[in-house]
């Protein structure tokens, strides 16, 4: 019940987000919202599909480096194909895909799922200083256009009523929080049950984080690092050329994958969120929020259909490859 209840509201909040999203379009702009989508330069998606494609190869890469020096060595193929059906689980719910991906290369290759597990936190707390850098280089770049957002949106809270009304959108997000956190108490397992197996894990889990700090190629793993940010960089650049009027310079590139890593973080594969904050960072950057939103929309689609697409063929391709090999 606690799962569900967790998954039916950051789900509830990207829906929110994407009513809140268009309703802020105003109705004599729709036309240009709906013709910037038809006119979109829908080839893009193709070199976005292989450089996020590539990308998600050199994570693979990064997580196999990790594993090593607990002693486990899984085949390229089985680690990228497992991280690439962890994506797709992650379009349905929510980090399952952190624990799938384990639970499959522990069953094709024969680790210890919660020693790999703990591998997946040590990466997971590699990538928030990475998007903490991103963050930093986006405000180092674009310090005089965030500081004029963040002041017309204090302007507006303080001046225009109508700016007030909206943000009961927000106190409703708080009501629904307060609400699944009395939940979470109530439904809560008996803790007592299960401390032993509990126990066992946590210690697998420490041992796999422990495993991030004996790397014995660290030039390697920040150089995948490198690779896996810039790749997503890079995809968001190209992006902002699919729309007219929405091509943009590195620098609002950069700006763009700060804020809409964080849209891919608080729901579900980014639903309402991602679109909804490229959409607003364009605008601080001179696009037309309408063209923006269109481009954020566009953006989003593209990566969800290639999580579908290579994520599909990899479940397909995963017991295939690894029959044929016994």
């Amino acid at each position: 019940m606690s799962k569900f209840l967790k998954i039916a509201f950051f789900f509830f909040i990207g829906i929110l987000l994407i009513w809140w999203s268009l309703h802020q379009i105003p109705p004599q702009e729709w036309e240009k919202f709906t013709t910037a989508l038809k006119t979109t330069k829908y080839w893009i998606i193709f070199p976005v599909l292989l450089i996020l494609g590539f990308s998600h190869f050199l994570r693979a890469l990064r997580w196999r480096l990790i594993m090593e020096p607990l002693g486990y060595k899984p085949s390229i193929m089985n680690t990228f194909l497992a991280v690439l059906i962890g994506y797709l689980a992650n379009l349905a719910v929510p980090r399952l895909g952190e624990v799938l991906k384990c639970t499959l290369l522990s069953k094709y290759e024969k680790v210890p799922a919660e020693k790999i597990v703990g591998t997946i936190v040590a990466e997971r707390a590699f990538d928030v200083l990475s998007l903490g850098i991103v963050f930093i280089l986006a405000l180092t770049l674009q310090f005089s256009v965030i500081a004029s957002g963040w002041h017309q949106l204090r302007m507006q809270s303080a001046h225009n009523p109508a700016a007030q009304n909206n943000h009961y959108f927000l106190y409703i997000a708080i009501s629904f929080i307060v609400t699944a956190v009395i939940l979470l108490f109530i439904f809560k397992n008996k803790l007592q049950k299960t401390i032993a197996s509990i126990k066992h894990i946590l210690l697998g889990i420490w041992e796999g984080v422990i495993s991030a700090t004996k790397l014995k190629q660290h030039n390697l793993f920040f150089l995948y690092s490198f690779g896996i940010w810039f790749m997503y960089l890079l995809a968001t650049y190209i992006g902002l050329m699919g729309t007219v009027g929405t091509t943009s310079s590195f620098a609002t590139a950069i700006s763009c994958l700060a804020y809409a890593s964080i849209g891919m973080i608080i729901t579900p594969g980014g639903i309402g969120a991602y679109a909804y904050l490229m959409a607003k960072v364009l605008e601080l950057n001179g696009v037309e929020y309408t063209l923006g939103l269109a481009n954020g929309t566009v953006q989003w689609f593209a990566q969800f259909l290639i999580i579908i697409v290579l994520g599909g063929i990899s479940l397909i391709v995963l017991p295939i490859i690894n029959k044929q090999d016994k």
